[in-house]
């Protein structure tokens, strides 16, 4: 019974002590930004967060799904030169659509999770980049188009 009993309260304070720290990381990193500003930083600790984006000139910012999910919608924004975006999820995931003109360059990494970048090569040479990097840590990042 002491064995049974030794690895359930392991268990118990492994969940308490990973929502407590979801908890610090909402307090200590607040989300900013709307559907208008021009740079983000949305962090998501058990929750969700949708933002559909309207920026005149979007520079990027950073993105963080922790046990929760994060859905950004850049197609109706305008891009800035030299956007870079970070986006990191732990146990969460996270979900860019992009406008189909636009030029996706990805060093994102993925450890027993995946990261995907779906979004068709531009014909303009021209055409404006988004700059992405981060981290899958157990959960996943899905970049693509989708018609509106």
């Amino acid at each position: 019974m002491r064995p049974i009993r030794a690895v359930g309260l392991t268990a118990l304070g492994a969940v308490a002590g990973v929502a407590a720290s979801g908890a610090l990381l909402k307090r200590a990193l607040p989300s900013r930004g709307d559907e208008e500003s021009d740079e983000i930083r949305l962090v998501a600790a058990f929750d969700g967060i949708e933002l559909r984006s309207r920026a005149k000139a979007f520079r990027g910012g950073s993105i963080l799904a922790w046990f929760g999910g994060v859905a950004v919608d850049l197609r109706e924004a305008t891009l800035a030169p030299d956007a870079h975006l970070t986006v990191n999820s732990v146990f969460g995931g996270v979900a860019i659509r992009v406008p189909v003109g636009w030029r996706v360059e990805s060093s994102m990494r993925a450890l027993s999770g995946g990261a995907e970048v779906k979004v068709p090569e531009p014909e303009d040479p021209a055409a404006p980049t988004l700059t992405l990097e981060g981290l899958a840590l157990f959960g996943g990042i899905a970049v693509g188009t989708k018609k509106s």
